[in-house]
């Protein structure tokens, strides 16, 4: 299989978990939410990736007398892979600070959790697909990224109809 494959692939199951995701607090029977309990709940998975890749860079970089004062990770080097899973994660934690507000007021704060707890487990599988073979790191891309767009453009429809 190629790399397109697994990465179209990997596109399909995020926008599958994406839409469960979404529906699954309403068919697991989660009463409603407000937005203003769950909002901090549902950053919390979120954070704690965080707090793992950030806290392994730091601890590659204190005992490696190479790369202490900051300098580059060697290209291909675990190291410059989590970099780059850091990086792309906060991009999509931007992202997702900017619509997961909005979801929680319009889909419930259960959804808005259920993202959270979702964002998580898909950073982990999209940290580890990097470092099998970049090109399994697409459905712990897919499965971070569209979710969050589903449901803003759900929200988004629901304000707009």
């Amino acid at each position: 299989m190629g790399k397109r494959s697994k990465i179209v692939l990997g596109m399909a199951g995020g926008a599958l978990w994406g839409v469960l995701l979404i529906s699954a607090p309403q068919w697991l029977g989660f009463g409603y939410i407000p937005a203003q309990l769950a909002l901090p709940g549902a950053f919390v998975a979120p954070a704690l990736f965080l707090i793992a890749v950030i806290g392994f860079l730091a601890q590659r970089r204190f005992f490696d007398d190479a790369i202490i004062d900051g300098d580059a990770f060697a290209p291909g080097s675990c190291e410059e892979i989590a970099q780059r899973v850091l990086t792309n994660t906060v991009e999509q934690l931007a992202l997702a600070l900017a619509i997961w507000p909005l979801v929680a007021v319009s889909l419930g704060g259960a959804v808005a959790i259920a993202l959270g707890l979702g964002f998580a487990c898909m950073r982990v599988l999209f940290w580890v697909g990097y470092l099998v073979s970049p090109s399994l790191r697409g459905l712990g891309f897919a499965g971070t990224f569209y979710p969050t767009v589903l449901a803003g453009l759900w929200s988004l429809a629901l304000w707009i109809l």
